[in-house]
Formats: structure tokens, C-alpha cells, sequence
């Protein structure tokens, strides 16, 4: 047989039969007892387990016995009592003498400790004086004295091992963890991946937690995007009373003033649910955001749509002979406003009813944050909301821009072309700008794109007219919207 083959038994092992191994001749590595060996394991007692925490089940197994428990009340086996002698046990169940295995760790053992005694007591090349006194040798870690079995050095945390091809199994190279993953001992031979929870540090050798974010009232961006919905729903209450206030005057009556009403009203609460998207999200939010600035937007585009087709019906009434006259009126804008706004509305309706958002928690878009927001659920009908608001936009500016030449006492279509140009452009730069953002900055945007676009239909559409009747009241009659006319 082979060296290193140690031929011990246990007692469960008694009754086996060992007849094939009689006559058998192995190998054995040169073994000598050290001084002291056999007095030591003379000396083992089972009382005495400091240090040594198996030495009483060893007992139990060698000499077939069990030490008396408080808490059985009979035992049916021997009582060990501790006096017995390791060396009344017959060989294949211990042996006094030195093994193969045992005497290379002793040999082991004993040239570090050697070494580490050599390294201490070397005054030469450990010692030095300073300021006339004998400097304490410096404390060496253990694998300082060792031998090197390896041909690399030891890979840092935040690295992993890659065996060289062609070299030994020990000879390898460092290389870092990649993104996302880390290492956090040395000589790893794979990086992990942190969890979702956790991101990497900048070293890659730990899991940092990342922190809870949401676009909140309590930071700058969302303060300041708070305060210019506030703001800009009180300009929009001021033209409204304005309006209200110069109910019967020329300018107000001239365009329709049910449409002019609702459609500041309209882009007041434009303003307002801009204030849906900051905060922390809940699910009602989540559930009214989306749904409240789609059907409201909507209806102010319907409002400037049908403030267009009036426009353009209300010039060709005037000339002679025109049938046009019967579709002019309030039921026509009433329609146009209704129907184009109940599109959208069965939109978010069923947007609700199928795949309705909710509170989220994104974990993947920002490496050392989680942010809180909302699912929207079904991302097709998020653009088919979109989508549909931009229809009306575009029709609204194509026929505002083809009536801009009709005479100015008649119309607003050059105000409405140009509100409905900046409307237009917002929210095609909205959608680059969304999908190339991430967290909490891409509700920033669509906050920003709401209340740019609203601004827009509110300057170009009321301001000239609020110019005319608070500093220029004296153009606010019917003599000068004929003098225009002509």
C-alpha cells in the first residue's frame, strides 16, 4: 500500500473483519517521537478539556463508555470514570507513538516557530536605536516567514484571479471586478454581484446601500418646480378675474368667452396637477396623475381648437349668401370641446381599467439610488395619451395657421398659431428628453414640459389681450375692432 495510509480503527469498527488487510506492507514516512510525546498523551484526562473540546467524546468512543448525566436517570451503558490509560488501547484503535500525518504538522509548527524566534532575537537586522534607546522588533504577520508556493502576488479586495494560460494552476493575474460586481477578500476567484439593494463602492470591495430618493418638496428642484406651478396658477386666476371682470367689453366678447373661460380654467388646473408629480408617491396619485393631465390637457387644446374652427366659420358666414350661419354658434363649440375631450377620457378610462399605475420602486436606473415613483403600468397607453394630446395640437395649429391672414377683428389664429407652435415644440423635445433621463429627473421633465407648454398657450393666447384691456383701455371698443377690421 501506499505511505501515508493510516490504519486506525474506531470501536464501532471492532467487530469488523480485518483478515485482508493481514500480511499486507505499506510505506511509512520517518517519524520520531519528540521529546516529552509520550508523557504528554500520558497525561490526557478527560476532567481536564481546556483547550481540548473533543477529548471527552474521543473517551466515550475509545473506551466504549459515557460519563453520567445529571439529567438521565439510569444509564445502561459503562460508567467512564477518567482513570483509564490511553495506552491499555490496542494499536488500530490508538497508537502512542508518532504519526506520518501528525509528525509534518509538528515539523510545521516548529520551523515557524523557530523562524518567528530567529526574527526576534536577530539584533542586526530588526533592531535599530533610536534617540539612544533599543527599538522593539516590529510586529510581522505569519505568512511573512512563510515560503511563497505561489508565482504571483496576492490579489486586493475589489480584484479577482485569472489563471494565466499555459502556467501553473498558482500563477495568475489580477484583474478588477466589473461594473456592478465587487470582491471583498483577498485572492477572490470570482467577483459578486451586490443585490438590488446595494450598489458598489468606488474601490468594488463592499455593498453600499442605496438611498431612498423621490422628486420631494423638501429639495430645490422640487421647491422649484412647486413654486412656479403656485405661481403661474395665480397669473392664471388674475386673467380670469380680469376677463370676468370685463365680461361685456368688445375684446372679451369677440372671440367666444365661454371658450375663453374654459380654457383659462383649463390651463389653471394644467398648472395644479403638475403638483400631482411631487412627493411621495402614493397610489392614489399615482392613480389620478396621469390620467387628471391627460384629460385636462386635452380639453385646453380642444378649447383652442374650437376657438380656430370658430374663427374660420364665423369669416366665411360673413360673406352673402353663406350657409354657414347654422354652424356657428355655442352647440358647435360645446361639441368640439365635448367629443374631443370624451376620446381621451375613454383612453384613460380603460388605461385605468386594464393596466392602472402604481407606486414603484425603480432600483436599476441609478446605480447608488432607489427611487421612489410610479409604475405606469402599460407604457402603450401612456404614449397613446401622449400621442392622441399631440393629434389635437397639430390639428389645432395647422388651422390656426392656415385662417392667420383672416382679419384681426375676427380672430386670434396668428396667438393661437404661435401658442400652438411653442406647445407643439415642448412636447416633441419632451420625449428625447424623458427617455434620455433617469430617476427622479425624468418626472422633472414631464412636470417642466407641462408647465412650459401651458405657459405658452397662456402668454401668446390672453397676455396681448390683457395688455389691451388693463393699459390700453381705450382700444377695448367697437370702433376701433372695425377700424382694424378695415
Amino acid at each position: 500500500m501506499t505511505a501515508q495510509i493510516e490504519l486506525l480503527s474506531f470501536t464501532y469498527q471492532r467487530t469488523w473483519d480485518a483478515e485482508i488487510f493481514h500480511g499486507a506492507i505499506s510505506f511509512t514516512i520517518h517519524t520520531s517521537d519528540p521529546p516529552g510525546f509520550r508523557q504528554f498523551l500520558q497525561s490526557r484526562n478527560p476532567s481536564s478539556t481546556n483547550g481540548d473540546g473533543f477529548i471527552r467524546s474521543f473517551w466515550q468512543n475509545a473506551f466504549d463508555c459515557v460519563f453520567p448525566n445529571p439529567d438521565l436517570v439510569t444509564v445502561n451503558e459503562g460508567i467512564c470514570t477518567g482513570q483509564e490509560k490511553l495506552e491499555s488501547l490496542p494499536g488500530p484503535f490508538f497508537e502512542m507513538g508518532m504519526l506520518g500525518h501528525s509528525y509534518s504538522v509538528y515539523n510545521a509548527v516548529h520551523a515557524v516557530a523557530r523562524a518567528l524566534h530567529a526574527m526576534s532575537s536577530s539584533g542586526p537586522l530588526h533592531r535599530s536605536l533610536v534617540d539612544g534607546r533599543e527599538r522593539k522588533p516590529q510586529n510581522q504577520q505569519l505568512w511573512q516567514v512563510q515560503p511563497l508556493s505561489v508565482c504571483s502576488k496576492s490579489c486586493s479586495p475589489g480584484f479577482s484571479k485569472k489563471v494565466k494560460e499555459g502556467e501553473p494552476f498558482c500563477c495568475y493575474e489580477c484583474i478588477p471586478c466589473p461594473e456592478g460586481k465587487v470582491s471583498h477578500q483577498k485572492d477572490m476567484d470570482d467577483c459578486q454581484k451586490c443585490t438590488e439593494e446595494n450598489y458598489p463602492s468606488e474601490k468594488q470591495n463592499v455593498c453600499i446601500p442605496k438611498t431612498l430618493v423621490c422628486l420631494s418638496y423638501e429639495e430645490p428642484l422640487g421647491i422649484g418646480l412647486a413654486f412656479f406651478a403656485l405661481l403661474l396658477s395665480f397669473i392664471t386666476a388674475l386673467v380670469l378675474r380680469t376677463f370676468r371682470k370685463n365680461h361685456d367689453t368688445p375684446i372679451v366678447k369677440a372671440n367666444n368667452r365661454n371658450l375663453t373661460y374654459t380654457l383659462l380654467i383649463s390651463l389653471l388646473l394644467c398648472f395644479l396637477s403638475s403638483l400631482l408629480f411631487i412627493g411621495h408617491p402614493t397610489k392614489v396619485t399615482c392613480l389620478l396623475r396621469q390620467a387628471a393631465f391627460g384629460i385636462i390637457f386635452s380639453v385646453a387644446v380642444s378649447c383652442v381648437l374650437a376657438k380656430t374652427i370658430t374663427v374660420v366659420l364665423a369669416f366665411m358666414a360673413t360673406k352673402p349668401g353663406s350657409r354657414m350661419r347654422k354652424w356657428v354658434g355655442t352647440r358647435l363649440d360645446i361639441s368640439i370641446v365635448l367629443s374631443c375631450s370624451l376620446i381621451q377620457t375613454g383612453i384613460c378610462i380603460w388605461w385605468l381599467a386594464t393596466s392602472p399605475p402604481s407606486p414603484d420602486t425603480d432600483k436599476h436606473s441609478v446605480l447608488q439610488e432607489m427611487v421612489l415613483g410610479c409604475n405606469e403600468g402599460s407604457i402603450t397607453m401612456f404614449y397613446c395619451v401622449l400621442g392622441y394630446m399631440s393629434f389635437l395640437a397639430i390639428v389645432s395649429f395647422t388651422v390656426a395657421f392656415l385662417a392667420r391672414k383672416l382679419p384681426d377683428s375676427f380672430n386670434e389664429a396668428k396667438l393661437i398659431t404661435f401658442s400652438m407652435l411653442i406647445f407643439c415644440s415642448v412636447w416633441l423635445s419632451f420625449l428625447p428628453a424623458y427617455l434620455s433621463t433617469k430617476g427622479k429627473y425624468m418626472v422633472a421633465v414631464e412636470i417642466f414640459s407641462i408647465l412650459a407648454s401651458s405657459a405658452g398657450l397662456l402668454g401668446c393666447i390672453f397676455f396681448p389681450k390683457c395688455y389691451i384691456i388693463v393699459l390700453k383701455p381705450e382700444l377695448n371698443n367697437k370702433k376701433q375692432l372695425a377700424r382694424r377690421k378695415d
